[in-house]
């Protein structure tokens, strides 16, 4: 529904004809046709055209000459009742958008009532709300029960992250002998060492070698990007890649200051 206030801008051509009137009511020895079709983004004959309508309805005049062009009484009067319609209706938006309030998902760590202040933790990349202190809060929206999702509002403090590590398995290529020319004892060593959150591979021949050693993977696509947003979300991440792929990896890690570990794993 268009409000009254807005009636005059129902169409784009009186959106244009009110912005051609502002721009011949800026004091200006004279006006061209061709700055103020640069300026509004429209062809010079759209600006003429308009023109012309403007001046049979009252709103501008011209003496004849090229680029002189003057509002009228009428026309300032049209411009005047034009923005405090504008003006009227941008106000009434900006109320109704402070009404709404920036919601954030948490998982409930107890059960929660409505209007309850509570404190924020992450736990291997899940946001949970809790009774206990914490270095962050939020006021809780909606009333829920142990372990469903709950809608926070209000989130002030600091959620106390420390970014994950990531170990980057750099694999032969097949031109280098492929998943037949890996160490698989030391490979094994490595997945023993850490316990890991998440487990990526980035192409065919770490597809092999985790199927020959059995290990359940979480992502193979997109994997440099998940690496950092899982890595970024304090997850401990390990990878599985081909040559020179690491190197895909290792930039975007450098990039957001990521700690990570290359292990070279072919068979001396």
């Amino acid at each position: 529904m268009i409000r009254k206030e807005l009636m005059v801008f129902k169409n784009r051509g009186t959106l244009t004809q009110f912005q051609i009137l502002a721009e011949i009511a800026e004091p200006k020895s004279n006006i061209h046709q061709k700055d103020i079709a640069k300026k509004l983004g429209i062809s010079v004959q759209a600006v003429s055209e308009n023109i012309k309508n403007l001046v049979d309805e009252g709103y501008v005049e011209t003496s004849g000459g090229h680029g002189d062009y003057r509002i009228t009484m009428k026309g300032i009067e049209k411009v005047k009742n034009d923005v405090s319609g504008l003006k009227t209706y941008v106000d009434e938006v900006l109320e109704i958008m402070d009404t709404y309030k920036s919601v954030w998902p948490a998982i409930a760590q107890e059960n929660l009532k409505k209007g309850d202040e509570v404190g924020l933790r992450m736990d291997e990349g899940i946001l949970y709300a809790t009774t206990q202190k914490t270095s962050a809060y939020a006021t809780v929206l909606n009333t829920v029960r142990k372990g469903e999702d709950v809608a926070l509002t209000g989130l002030d403090g600091l959620i106390e992250l420390e970014p994950g590590k990531v170990v980057i398995i750099k694999l032969p290529t097949m031109e280098q002998g492929g998943s037949r020319a890996c160490d698989l004892n030391n490979i094994r060593r490595i997945c023993e060492e850490k316990d890991y959150n998440r487990i990526g591979i980035m192409g065919t021949v770490s597809r092999a070698v985790v199927w020959k050693l059995g290990i359940k993977t979480d992502f193979e696509f997109a994997t440099p990007q998940v690496t950092v947003d899982a890595a970024k979300m304090g997850l401990n991440v390990l990878v599985f890649t081909v040559g020179k792929m690491a190197d895909t990896i290792t930039r975007r890690l450098d990039n957001e200051e990521i700690k990570y570990v290359v292990e070279d794993v072919r068979k001396q």
